[in-house]
């Protein structure tokens, strides 16, 4: 009806004024439902593989609920981006942070020299496809236990799948959306049809600028982009101005884009920032909560409520001098890239001081660097 309404407006002329796209904030509280917590540790036994799981759900009997897959950054667990699963459980979803063996913890700890065995695991190919892999299987798996008994059987609206990802795990989230990084081979195996709605945050790049569209090619659902101004790379060197990339590029299905003013790579982690003073860092954990469950809303329960705030207005005034909110919808003209900046620049992610040493990085949310024939970007 609402949309009918608007339509006709449209139509005449007139202005059309929406509940949704009034509200200054959405959601910013948590949600009506009290959120419990359940560990599982599946093995997939067609690959010998053990995913350990960590699912957020709303505590209760409620039925056909959506569902969210989390993919960690590289170095990190089940137990990261608490803050993103109670948040999203509160307001009525399921989700199920993955953790990938291979590129979680276990890389870095007890190692004499963690970082450069960060670089390591982030260069081994296998670990993309497996994380992929472990995607796939866990959706799988999911419909099984949706079967089962208590907690989460006969709760599970799978038909309602979203994903989402930061850093390596931005890579996963792309990668089950439909990203290629061989575009003559076609659609790539990676992709999973059953994910309706994606967030990759702080996405690593293809280490081949040309051909991008066709790399991007086969995405064809929504997708929320998020990134910050100074969202540089722990790995490997890479311009936060990157990041936009996969948004740029992606041209199958509604895109968005948000880039925080000052947040760096570990704001999305929930953690405290790695670069500069971290004041503006709960700020970011704000609106990164009401905006992700806008788009939830939006595209994975059909709420108009939702999408009016999240693409007619009311996003963009809530994040205000603190950000810039870009939109796209499908089959709209693409950008023109800046061009490339010069080998030996200066890195504008280092205007801020500190920007520049690995050493303050925090494992959990670092990116793959370049693997064999390119199949993994670049942070």
């Amino acid at each position: 009806m609402r949309q009918g309404l608007c339509t006709i407006c449209l139509l005449l002329g007139l202005t059309c004024h929406v509940a949704g796209a009034e509200q200054t904030t959405y959601k910013k509280e948590a949600g009506p439902h009290q959120v419990e917590t359940v560990l599982y540790d599946w093995l997939d036994t067609a690959r010998d593989r053990t995913v350990p799981v960590k699912v957020y759900y709303p505590k209760g009997g409620k039925a056909n609920l959506p569902v969210i897959i989390f993919s960690h950054g590289l170095g990190g667990t089940r137990e990261g981006y608490a803050y993103l699963g109670r948040h999203w459980a509160s307001h009525g979803y399921v989700s199920v942070h993955l953790q990938h063996k291979g590129s979680d913890d276990a890389v870095w700890r007890d190692k004499a020299a963690p970082m450069q065995a960060m670089r390591e695991a982030a260069a081994e190919t296998h670990n993309a496809i497996d994380r992929a892999g472990d995607v796939g299987f866990a959706i799988d798996r999911l419909e099984r236990v949706s079967r089962e008994t208590p907690p989460l059987g006969g709760r599970l609206d799978l038909s309602r799948l979203g994903m989402a990802g930061h850093s390596f795990g931005a890579h996963t989230t792309l990668a089950v959306a439909g990203q290629t990084y061989i575009p003559l081979l076609g659609k790539p195996k990676t992709a999973d049809p059953r994910v309706k709605a994606a967030i990759p945050m702080s996405s690593p790049v293809p280490p081949r600028k040309r051909g991008l569209d066709a790399v991007y090619q086969h995405i064809r659902i929504p997708c929320f982009h998020m990134t910050g101004t100074l969202d540089s790379s722990i790995i490997r060197e890479t311009d936060p101005r990157q990041r936009r990339v996969p948004f740029d590029h992606t041209h199958g299905a509604d895109q968005y884009l948000v880039t925080f003013t000052g947040g760096d790579h570990m704001v999305f982690s929930g953690h405290r920032r790695r670069f500069g003073n971290g004041t503006k860092d709960p700020l970011f954990h704000d609106l990164i909560r009401q905006s992700t469950t806008a788009f939830w809303d939006a595209y994975l329960k059909g709420d108009t409520e939702a999408m009016a705030w999240f693409s007619g207005g009311g996003f963009e005034r809530l994040l205000g001098a603190n950000g810039v909110f870009e939109k796209r919808t499908k089959g709209a003209a693409p950008r023109v890239d800046p061009a490339p900046r010069e080998p030996g620049a200066a890195d504008p992610a280092a205007t801020e001081p500190g920007a520049a040493d690995p050493a303050a990085a925090e494992p959990g949310a670092a990116e793959p660097a370049a693997g064999a024939a390119g199949h993994v970007p670049v942070r």
